[in-house]
């Protein structure tokens, strides 16, 4: 169906990252995922119109992803595909290619083999120059892999020396230009916080250090003989280094003129924002500032504007959790609510969920606090109480801006329920979140602010409870046989009372791995299915979990979701009518089906996604 469209494509079309023509790359695109003919004419057409490569546009739409494309290319060429650990690089092995050689042909040597073979991962295998000129430096012994773009840019970054080392050598020129006498901790020049001071060079080297370590959070904390700086990585904080005192109020004050905040107003909080580009990516930094009895305590929430929204698969979900969410997102109207603590991964949940439904015919608007992701195309609204936008007025503007989608940002008070509410019911898709243990208690929590139940039943559509776990590096995980004590405490803390209890557990454990849709062993009402032949066990089994070797600051890279959706249905709807109790409400839509926050959890650690000890950290508060 292409063919005419495809005629004026030139076969030998040299793209920025890797070498695919626009005919293969359409190709690998059909093959590979559910585009339609239709997505790729227009893609064909947007190119010609824009004069843009096709194979940006393609990773634009979000059709396929970048790692994926560059995985479906490496098969068609038959080279292996690597993904690095940027941090995890040797600096002995990455520097014996020098720094501006291994720029100029975007190549990382990321290890040697026991037999000496040096492992190179490039962008474009085909690049016979490149390769001409390395076996000239390194010698005829390497193995070529392909890489991502953004993976080799990550990995070049590491050339950069020991940011403890950096720092030590920045203050220390800083001490150099003024005497301890000279430094007043009450007043700060603007010699100090210049562009080109060392304090300047000291802000700057904490913020990269963080974002090459993959960190959320920085943590700048006054202590009475020091300055700490922690980041947080994979949702735990972790000592990176010590400042002297003396630095403090010329850091804080570099800080907050980046982000345009009071320098001289040290006895209030103060909250702004600033962006910085490091390597090849833009990164939006929130700032908080808070007075404690050391002085100034500064927390940048580190948001990365670069980066692409996660599919829902990518996020970790599966099987009839992702089937039962996504049927709630094809409703026209309704609530869809995300539960969870702090940090549990729900505003980016919604981010994901929006991008994925942000198309030029629909209108969606949000109020939030604060705005983290920023979505093209998305009418975002800032909560400001000082000015008197709260989150019911902002959802009441809101109203009146012809929406089809809303999403309010957190629903604290019964006013901003009821009117979420009331949107729901006027033919509005309404996302929102809560702070509740599991997806049974987010109901009752609306009534507790006042909801009649029959609105509830009628307007909720599903409820999604999750939790973040932080993922395995597969390199630096082994498996093991557990015993009876293991076994046990498994069965204690995952509610496993029997045999049937675990037959289903490896069956949900195989439809994840195959990746289907549904229950295995249970029909569409939730109940036994006689057609399903169960494992032949009668004994509470498992034959393998996973734990961690070596150094266990490097055994973990991200985190992926655990979730548990509840999906509305007529017996939760009479539930929910007769006030019945969360625990109720939970056996309920267990027995429809619905897969529990620790049951996905479980399944993820039996896959080696995840450690067990890393599943009972998250879900031991319920």
């Amino acid at each position: 169906m292409l063919l005419d469209t495809l005629a004026w494509l030139s076969i030998t079309l040299i793209l920025k990252t890797m070498r695919i023509n626009d005919a293969l790359l359409l190709e690998l695109v059909k093959q590979s995922t559910k585009a339609t003919d239709e997505q790729l004419k227009n893609l064909v057409d947007q190119g010609r119109s824009s004069k843009k490569p096709l194979q940006e546009l393609v990773l634009q739409s979000d059709i396929v992803s970048e790692k994926d494309l560059t995985r479906f290319y490496a098969t068609h060429i038959d080279v292996p595909f690597v993904e690095i650990i940027p941090k995890n690089l040797r600096k002995d092995v990455l520097k014996l290619i020098p720094e501006h050689i291994a720029r100029q042909y975007n190549v990382v040597l990321f290890d040697v083999d026991e037999d000496g073979s040096k492992l190179l991962a490039m962008e474009d295998p085909d690049d016979v120059q490149a390769i001409n000129f390395l076996q000239k430096q390194l010698g005829t012994n390497i193995k070529v892999f392909i890489a991502t773009h953004s993976n080799i840019q990550a990995s070049l970054d590491q050339y950069r020396s020991n940011i403890a080392s950096e720092l030590t050598q920045v203050i220390a020129s800083d001490a150099e230009t003024a005497s301890d006498a000279e430094k007043d901790l009450e007043e700060i020049s603007e010699a100090d916080v210049a562009e080109d001071s060392p304090i300047a060079q000291t802000v700057s080297l904490i913020i990269e250090d963080a974002i090459k370590q993959a960190a959320s959070d920085i943590h700048v904390e006054p202590r009475e003989d020091y300055v700490s700086v922690r980041y947080r990585i994979d949702g735990q904080l972790q000592q990176t280094n010590k400042l002297p005192k003396k630095v403090l109020l010329a850091l804080v004050s570099r800080i907050k003129i980046l982000a345009n905040l009071k320098i001289d107003e040290r006895r209030a909080p103060q909250d702004g924002r600033f962006k910085i580009n490091v390597g090849s990516g833009q990164y939006a930094l929130r700032v908080s500032t808070l007075p404690i009895t050391d002085g100034e305590k500064v927390a940048m929430r580190i948001l990365n504007e670069s980066s692409k929204a996660q599919t829902l698969e990518e996020l970790g979900f599966w099987g009839i959790s992702l089937e039962r969410l996504q049927q709630a997102l094809t409703r026209p109207h309704g609530m869809i609510l995300f539960t969870g603590p702090t940090g549990s991964g729900k505003s980016t949940s919604l981010f994901s969920i929006l991008s994925r439904l942000n198309l030029p015919t629909v209108n969606i608007s949000t109020v939030e606090d604060p705005v983290e992701y920023k979505i093209p195309g998305v009418n975002q609204v800032q909560v400001n109480p000082m000015a008197g936008m709260t989150f019911a007025n902002g959802l009441r503007a809101l109203l009146r801006q012809d929406p089809n989608i809303i999403m309010v940002g957190e629903i604290r008070d019964r006013e901003t329920a009821n009117l979420a509410v009331q949107a729901a019911l006027t033919g509005h898709l309404v996302f929102s979140t809560l702070h509740t243990n599991n997806a049974a208690t987010c109901l009752p929590r609306l009534l507790d602010m006042g909801i009649e139940p029959f609105l509830i039943a009628s307007t909720v559509r599903a409820v999604v409870a999750q939790r973040l776990v932080r993922k395995l590096v597969p390199e630096a995980a082994e498996s093991f046989k557990p015993d009876e004590a293991t076994l046990n405490r498994v069965a204690s803390a995952f509610g496993i009372a029997n045999a049937a209890d675990m037959q289903r557990l490896h069956a949900l454990e195989l439809q994840a791995i195959e990746g289907r849709i549904g229950i295995l062993g249970l029909s569409e009402s939730g109940q036994p299915d006689p057609n399903y032949n169960q494992p032949s066990t009668n004994a509470l089994t498992i034959e393998k979990l996973w734990r961690l070797k070596g150094n266990i600051g490097s055994s973990f890279r991200g985190r992926i979701g655990i979730y548990e959706v509840l999906q509305m249905s007529p017996e939760l709807q009479k539930l929910i009518i007769g006030d019945t109790p969360s625990e109720a409400i939970q056996a309920q839509a267990t027995a429809e089906g619905m897969i529990t926050m620790q049951t996905d959890g479980l399944i993820k650690a039996l896959r080696g996604i995840t450690t067990l000890e890393e599943v009972m950290r998250v879900t031991s508060e319920r």
